[in-house]
């Protein structure tokens, strides 16, 4: 079956934290035959930023951020078997959605694949006019990266046919352990943009331990971080391109995942990076959220911590060999159920409930 997906950026991390999550999904379905087109437009210096090149598994198409060239991409919606319009396009998101409803063939899946689904809703909920609760009626299915049972519920509530979650996972492939790089040397390292939804978490996860432990040494990399006041111990690296990601996870002795406000909030929303730093047999510490243990066990895969102060005692108590013992568990934990090839099967079995059930109504 032939796909045609409109999202943000499938060559370019910059800016972009989905980049990781649609290469791993649709590399695993092109593995189970699926011919696949990804359209992406040339906006926020994403193009001048790639992490990889085209890929030989995807037909990628990057268009000018206009109206003329947003019209062309969207008629080719027209040849496609399934047509899917991600979240957080961030140029033409609502004439996107809109469109792949109008040039998609009577046939053809239509499918919402929303990759910030709990920021979404709540989007939903202050806005009757939303552009996404206006276009359920006429979609298929939604599909998130996250959220379990109540985004699933939220969802439905708000008219979808159908809503499944396809978590993140591991790329074995691409994330894996390395030697370390002197260049990430510390004992806790966090990697996020910055972001207004989740500046606050930051501030109390990584930045509150950081001063609590002047003897320690951390390290913060990713966009935006240039001009945030931080403890003498901090060293801001910036953007840190995929390639460098396993280093990264490698080097240090723990590394820190931090969920966005409402992704925490809801629960059941692992990371992308979550994965890659278990792939990297990395010592993960992540805020708490409810869900976590589907993933990866307390104290024995992964550490969580309910504030800044949990943060600071993991780290104070925390040896290398202990911190080399749960990166190991959780490298086993992610390599037995959290792969792109295992959610790739299950995007394959919603797709083809869906197609059997469209040829049935026909």
């Amino acid at each position: 079956m032939k796909i045609a997906f409109y999202g943000s950026s499938l060559l370019s991390s910059y800016w972009n934290g989905a980049a990781t999550y649609y290469r791993g999904i649709l590399s695993a379905m092109a593995k189970r035959g699926y011919e696949i087109t990804f359209y992406e437009p040339d906006a926020f210096g994403r193009q001048q930023n790639r992490d990889i090149d085209p890929p030989e598994w995807v037909r990628s198409v990057v268009y000018d951020a206009d109206e003329a060239s947003l019209r062309r991409v969207l008629a080719e919606a027209a040849d496609a078997d399934i047509v899917v319009k991600a979240n957080g396009v961030g140029v033409f998101d609502k004439e996107l959605l809109e469109g792949v409803i109008a040039q998609a063939r009577p046939d053809a899946i239509k499918i919402y694949w929303d990759v910030d689904a709990a920021a979404t809703l709540d989007e939903m909920r202050e806005d009757a006019d939303h552009p996404v609760r206006k276009a359920l009626p006429h979609l298929d299915m939604v599909l998130t990266y996250g959220g379990g049972p109540p985004v699933i519920g939220d969802y439905e509530g708000f008219g979808a046919k159908q809503c499944v979650p396809i978590y993140n996972a591991l790329d074995p492939a691409t994330h894996h352990p390395v030697p370390p790089e002197p260049a990430f040397a510390c004992d806790l390292a966090f990697l996020a943009n910055r972001l207004p939804d989740r500046e606050a978490r930051v501030e109390e996860f990584f930045l509150r331990p950081a001063a609590a432990l002047p003897e320690r040494s951390f390290l913060i990399g990713g966009n935006g971080w240039h001009d945030k006041g931080m403890p003498a111990n901090v060293r801001d690296i910036g953007h840190v391109g995929t390639r460098q990601h396993n280093a990264f996870n490698c080097t240090p002795k723990a590394v820190l995942n931090v969920a966005r406000d409402s992704m925490a909030r809801i629960g059941f929303s692992p990371a992308t990076r979550v994965f890659e730093a278990a792939g990297a047999a990395a010592c993960l510490i992540t805020d708490a959220w409810e869900g976590i243990e589907l993933f990866l066990k307390p104290d024995e895969e992964v550490l969580v911590a309910r504030d800044g102060q949990d943060v600071a005692e993991h780290m104070a108590n925390l040896t290398e060999g202990r911190a080399r013992a749960i990166g190991q568990a959780a490298l086993a934990r992610v390599l037995a159920e959290h792969t792109y090839e295992l959610r790739g099967v299950e995007v394959d079995e919603v797709l083809r409930a869906a197609r059997a059930k469209s040829q049935v109504t026909a």
